[in-house]
Parts: C-alpha cells; sequence; structure tokens
C-alpha cells in the first residue's frame, strides 16, 4: 500500500514564512499546549502532591505532615507548600528548614498567613 503523501498540500501555509516567523510559529504552538496543563498544576494540588514537594525538599513525612495540614487548615493550600515554606524563610530571613520546622511546630502561621493575605489567589 502506498501512503497519500500530503506534506506538501498541508505546510502551504508555512511554505513562505522565514526560519524566524517559523520559530514563532513553533513557540507560539507550544504555548497552546503547554498552557492548559500549567493552569491545571497551578489551579490543582492535593495534600498528597504537598507532601512530596515538602520531602523533595529534605522534610521528613513526619514533618511534612503538619505543614500540609497547617496550609490546609488556613486555606494557603493553593499556594503550595513548599511556596510557603520557602516565602515564609525568605521574609523571616531564615533557613528553609528552620522555617518549616517552626510551621511544623504551629509557629509563624500568622506571618506565613500575612505573606498571603490569607487565602488561595490566582
Amino acid at each position: 500500500m502506498k501512503r497519500q503523501d500530503d506534506f506538501t498540500l498541508r505546510r502551504a501555509h508555512l511554505a513562505n514564512l522565514s526560519d524566524d516567523a517559523l520559530k514563532d510559529r513553533f513557540w507560539e504552538l507550544a504555548e497552546q499546549v503547554v498552557n492548559p496543563l500549567l493552569k491545571l498544576g497551578y489551579e490543582n494540588t492535593t495534600p498528597s502532591i504537598e507532601r512530596s514537594i515538602l520531602l523533595r525538599m529534605g522534610f521528613s513525612s513526619l514533618e511534612a505532615v503538619p505543614i500540609v495540614d497547617g496550609a490546609l487548615e488556613r486555606s494557603l493550600l493553593g499556594h503550595g507548600a513548599g511556596n510557603i515554606v520557602y516565602k515564609l524563610a525568605k521574609s523571616k530571613n531564615m533557613e528553609i528548614r528552620e522555617a518549616g520546622l517552626a510551621l511544623a511546630e504551629g509557629k509563624l502561621w500568622d506571618d506565613a498567613e500575612a505573606l498571603f493575605k490569607g487565602g488561595v489567589s490566582a
């Protein structure tokens, strides 16, 4: 069976584009494919995912659970548990681990909430 090659027909709308224009078109199309995936990732998370992120930041599972639970109780989980720890550490001029352990012990949550104005924002 011989394949009907329609490449020339399908590329007609691209034939007169320069290399730079083709490159721009490529990135435009790549963004159209990736943007919905990024949006999904930004808008949807779970406690399990957030604990996993904290584990990769060097916290133990026993330390990660109260951090995630605290973020969930305060409607901050949408900002990302790792992001909360990081921004808190940065704002307090602390090490990331020190800030995370403070949150795990129930400390500094008012400061964390103030950083994110107490809720989930887009």
